[in-house]
């Protein structure tokens, strides 16, 4: 397994043959808005990981836009409804089509509430991801390499994961639902940033 440090922007050349890619992001915190994206973490599941440190506040990378947004790429998240709202706030583009483990965990694993990344990856390939360093200073001008190993293996597994997760859904017959649900998370991410972040529209109050 390699990790690859990259400054700004994905190399052109970089995944250019993965029709899946695993990706994540880290930020300066959770709140929409306020908290800048700092680092976005890809793998094609084949055992290798790119980190890209993105520079702030232009956000000048061409190369990661135009993987996020191409049609024939799915790219695959774990909570992706954050990441892909960052990426819009911050990068201007939105990211389709989409795949989200967690959304999957939660319509196949309806025998627990524990949906998090560390604990369905540890269930389910025996996997144990280490999150210490999780609330580490991701807009730190230089990543220490206990951050770039973090963000390597938070994308590392998620092939793997879809994987399994798929078997489960297509088991229980909530495919065709899990598809619905992947092509609507871009929908509702922009509602996300559009101020409806805290509000289900379609509760009946």
């Amino acid at each position: 397994m390699t990790t690859f440090l990259h400054d700004g922007d994905l190399p052109a050349d970089a995944l250019a043959s993965a029709s899946a890619v695993a990706i994540d992001s880290e930020t300066m915190g959770l709140r929409l808005g306020r908290d800048p994206l700092c680092v976005v973490q890809l793998s094609d599941g084949q055992g290798d990981a790119h980190v890209v440190q993105l520079r702030r506040p232009d956000y000048d990378c061409p190369n990661l836009k135009r993987l996020l947004t191409d049609p024939a790429v799915t790219k695959i998240f774990h909570f992706g409804r954050f990441d892909i709202a960052m990426f819009f706030l911050h990068l201007g583009v939105v990211t389709a089509p989409v795949y989200c483990t967690k959304i999957a965990s939660k319509l196949a694993r309806t025998y627990t509430d524990r949906h998090g990344l560390k604990d369905v990856t540890k269930e389910l390939i025996g996997v144990d991801l280490s999150k210490a360093q999780q609330s580490s200073d991701w807009g730190a001008a230089k990543l220490s390499d206990d951050q770039v190993a973090y963000a390597a293996s938070d994308v590392l597994h998620l092939h793997a994961l879809r994987a399994r997760l798929d078997d489960m859904l297509a088991r229980e017959g909530r495919d065709a639902l899990a598809k619905a649900c992947f092509e609507f998370l871009p929908h509702r991410a922009l509602l996300d940033v559009a101020g409806w972040e805290d509000t289900d529209i379609f509760a009946h109050s």
